[in-house]
């Protein structure tokens, strides 16, 4: 009993070597399905991966701590790894149970059966759009997070938009009051490292780049602590990342990166990127899911209420062709709300989820999505479609060929069931 209360006792003291601090952890899917561990830290070096099989492995530095940031270190994590965690190497010359492992880190599994799915999370504060990131009714970040690592999904999607303290709060608005802003430190850990910890512990994560995370706004934060390519200081921010796959089993994940492409006008300079991108989907096996950010052909509630929507700079990428046949399935934020759509066309459109609705100040969407007029000329129009209001998330559960798709609301309670079977979706009553 004395040995265990000692062993406990060091391990409560680890996460500070020589006055290091480890301020978050995660583990993280790259190109071509590598997988990365990540922790932040402040005031000392790297930590160590304790593997299991592979025994320790120092982490490296991604980027030095900075006036706005703290340092970051990563560690590749091989395939086949049982376990994995954080420790102190220099801790084990003091004595040998100061080498047993700190912090537990999220093993990959290597065909997810349950994939949490959300997106549009931070709190936000720009202008006169200011939330109250204090009340849980108002930001429910924290609790869906907490409430979704409760169902232990294999594998969480981000599909973008982290960061959304953009300005100072009003002083005539108590509900953000001293709330940090800006593409920094304090204000990342506010918007989602603090909230996501529980679920940042519970899976690996895919992460999707936002519009908030372009270069005008937080991307290269955003790509210092979550991007998937070395982060280089010398080149801070990177207009656009060419696409990626994250092979995991069954499924095929692309990640494409249309953070800069705008919704309502073609940006013409970003159409070539793009295109390539898209041609590249040809090679891909089937079924592979496309990830980004701004949805193709997602909707909003447009003049007289009339549904509406299309991102203009991705129809034009796009035109006529659609999606190559290995698509089956998009998932998508952007837009605050959920979005269930099946399409029809001149090509085959593969159906449509959009999961925007993680903390950030719901849009009003359409119940019906049928008639939806969009942007551009590409021959897509919505089959049938709805949209379900308020805050939630996804969990997505793996049932033969097919996939459950449950929408829970903020206490992790279901709301609505679908199905994605045979090239649709369908949302029953």
């Amino acid at each position: 009993m004395r040995k265990l209360t000692l062993i406990l006792f060091f391990a409560a003291l680890l996460p500070m070597q020589a006055g290091a601090q480890v301020l978050s952890h995660w583990v993280q899917y790259g190109p071509s399905g590598t997988l990365e561990a990540r922790a932040l830290v402040r005031g000392g070096s790297c930590p160590v991966v304790a593997l299991d099989p592979g025994g320790e492995v120092a982490m490296t530095v991604r980027s030095p701590a900075s006036a706005d940031f703290p340092l970051v270190c990563a560690a590749s994590i091989p395939k086949g790894t049982r376990s994995a965690a954080l420790t102190w190497k220099n801790n084990c010359a003091i004595t040998s149970e100061l080498c047993q492992p700190v912090t537990a880190l999220a093993i990959p599994v290597a065909d997810p059966q349950r994939i949490m799915v959300f997106g549009d999370t931070g709190c936000r504060i720009k202008g006169a759009a200011v939330q109250d990131c204090s009340d849980p009714a108002k930001w429910p970040f924290p609790r869906i997070a907490a409430e979704a690592a409760k169902l232990k999904p294999d594998l969480v999607i981000h599909v973008g938009d982290y960061l959304y303290r953009e300005s100072a709060c009003p002083k005539d608005k108590p509900g953000c009051a001293g709330t940090p802003y800006g593409d920094n430190w304090p204000t990342w850990n506010a918007d989602f490292f603090m909230p996501a910890q529980p679920l940042l512990a519970a899976a690996p994560w895919v992460f999707v780049r936002g519009n908030h995370e372009d270069c005008y706004r937080a991307g290269p934060g955003w790509l210092r602590l979550l991007g998937p390519l070395p982060f280089d200081p010398s080149a801070p921010c990177i207009v656009h990342l060419s696409s990626y796959a994250v092979p995991l089993g069954a499924t095929n994940l692309v990640v494409l990166d249309d953070t800069a492409a705008p919704d309502r006008s073609v940006d013409a300079s970003l159409v070539p990127a793009l295109r390539q991108d898209i041609a590249g989907l040809a090679d891909a096996p089937s079924p592979t899911w496309l990830l980004m950010h701004r949805p193709i052909w997602g909707v909003v509630t447009g003049p007289l209420g009339i549904p509406a929507g299309g991102n203009a700079t991705m129809i034009d990428a796009i035109g006529y062709g659609g999606l190559p046949a290995p698509v089956t399935l998009q998932l998508a934020g952007h837009i605050h709300s959920f979005e269930a759509i099946n399409f029809a066309g001149q090509s085959p459109i593969p159906p449509l989820v959009v999961a925007g609705f993680g903390g950030d100040l719901l849009d009003k969407t359409p119940a019906d999505l049928a008639g939806t007029v969009y942007t551009g000329r590409s021959g897509v129009s919505v089959k049938d479609g709805l949209s379900i209001g308020g805050f939630g998330f996804l969990i997505m559960t793996k049932s033969g060929a097919d996939w459950r798709i449950d929408v829970h609301d903020v206490g992790g309670a279901l709301e609505r069931q679908c199905l994605f079977h045979d090239g649709r979706i369908d949302c029953p009553p």
